[in-house]
């Protein structure tokens, strides 16, 4: 049976896999409960037994939840394969405005399938299951997966890499945990923004004085953290911290129209920044405060505030170096002080961009692939989240290629949001695209 129908026959059974493993709210951040994120380990490692993957374990990891590890051969001298997801999802809080329950997956109207991880990456697993399943568990190449448990928090994988990078040694790696733009219209995911982050602590009084008596020419640390951080962005919105690198983006664009859609903006709200959405997102720096720490609302008093903090997270451009726009973030944080307040900066994180080379065989072969399953040729884009892994699989296996993509489709989506949600006929064929890649590189090296 030609691929394309197999994948077909087999997706009433891949989607209740989904909905099945929907229902499970692993949750791997600190102060969530253990149980559930253990139970969707199992399940899923049974399920990629199931699947034909027969020497498949949970390996074990000095912390946190362990990965899963699975090969199964393919013919002698045939390229190796790794595909890579994560079976571990971001919370769910109510706060965020979910219209059905997370751990309950709805298919509503629009034919999606709605639930916390269906698509971010509980549909990138359920992609991996249904392409060894199309070749009934006997792949026209040798496959490996690994299955991460930690990815949404602090990944205990890439100390695994470390102690083992035999077992990532590869031809190709799939990092199946990102997407096209809009669902039908594939892209291979070339370039990953890195990620640096600090926490600045801006102090003005030795300890809080009463806001009648001294407010004025006191200054409080409040308000002179907001006048700092209102120095990170031009009035455009565009990142004005000198040294920090701008780059140029050649590949797929995203309209307004669409990215105003998927970010469900307040009426009213402009966008923010200078030029197309893809160079803005891609092309160029962003900086946010994701954190503020200083007296709620709900126990302020009328005192002046001695001390405050925020939490800054910096996306940087690829071909960029995380060490040097951290640098130049912190630099100019304490150069900004308002009105001679003192400004400490704590480095919290430097990932690095990655770049994808895309020159090479497994590339040629994903692109035809691609093609196949689509019925159109693919671009290329960029995603703004960072995947550190990389660079460390980059070590274990200097030679091997990258693919990155997925089912997740940026306008619709939502993942890490609320109504996260797939698109069925999106991950057929993400499942025909990357059984159609087997069968092309295995054809290739028999060539």
């Amino acid at each position: 049976m030609e691929i394309p129908h197999k994948v077909a026959a087999l997706m009433p059974s891949l989607l209740t896999d989904l909905e099945h493993l929907v229902t499970i709210p692993s949750v791997a951040f600190p102060g969530y409960p253990a149980e559930p994120v253990e139970l969707m380990g199992h399940q899923t490692l049974d399920l990629v037994r199931a699947a034909g993957f027969t020497n498949a374990e949970l390996m074990p990891v000095p912390h946190g939840y362990p990965p899963i590890y699975a090969e199964v051969p393919g013919p002698p001298g045939s390229p190796v394969v790794m595909l890579y997801a994560h079976y571990d999802v971001q919370p769910a809080l109510p706060s965020q405005g979910w219209t059905s329950d997370p751990w309950t997956p709805t298919r509503k109207d629009d034919g999606r399938i709605y639930g916390r991880g269906a698509a971010d990456d509980k549909g990138g697993i359920v992609a991996h299951l249904g392409t060894l399943r199309a070749f009934d568990g006997r792949p026209p190449c040798t496959v490996r997966l690994i299955l991460e448990g930690m990815e949404e928090t602090e990944s205990n994988l890439p100390g695994f890499v470390r102690a083992h990078p035999d077992l990532f040694a590869c031809d190709v790696f799939v990092i199946c945990d990102t997407g096209n733009l809009r669902v039908a219209e594939p892209v291979f995911t070339t370039a990953l923004r890195g990620d640096v982050a600090c926490v600045v602590t801006v102090s003005t009084l030795q300890h809080p004085l009463h806001s009648g008596v001294f407010g004025g020419p006191a200054p409080d640390a409040m308000m002179a953290l907001a006048r700092l951080l209102s120095t990170l962005h031009d009035d455009d919105g565009n990142v004005a911290v000198d040294g920090v690198t701008t780059g140029v983006w050649e590949g797929a664009d995203f309209s307004e129209a669409e990215f105003r859609a998927s970010a469900d903006l307040l009426d009213g709200v402009q966008l923010t920044g200078t030029g197309p959405v893809s160079h803005r997102l891609w092309g160029k720096p962003s900086v946010n405060a994701i954190g503020i720490d200083m007296t709620s609302v709900a126990g302020s008093s009328n005192v002046l505030i001695p001390q405050a903090r925020a939490k800054l997270s910096m996306r940087i451009v690829p071909g960029s170096t995380p060490e040097k726009e951290l640098d130049a973030l912190a630099a100019h944080l304490v150069a900004h002080a308002p009105w001679g307040a003192q400004v400490s900066v704590e480095r919290t994180k430097a990932a690095p961009p990655f770049a994808c080379r895309t020159d090479g065989p497994g590339y040629a072969a994903a692109r035809l692939a691609l093609e196949e399953a689509f019925g159109k040729a693919p671009g290329e884009a960029a995603n703004g989240g960072s995947i550190p892994l990389l660079r460390y699989l980059q070590d274990a296996s200097p030679e091997g290629e990258f693919l990155l993509w997925g089912v997740s489709d940026i306008a619709a989506a939502r993942i890490h949001g609320s109504d996260e949600s797939v698109d069925p006929a999106e991950l057929q064929r993400m499942i025909v695209a990357q059984a159609l890649l087997l069968r092309n590189l295995a054809s290739s090296a028999g060539s």
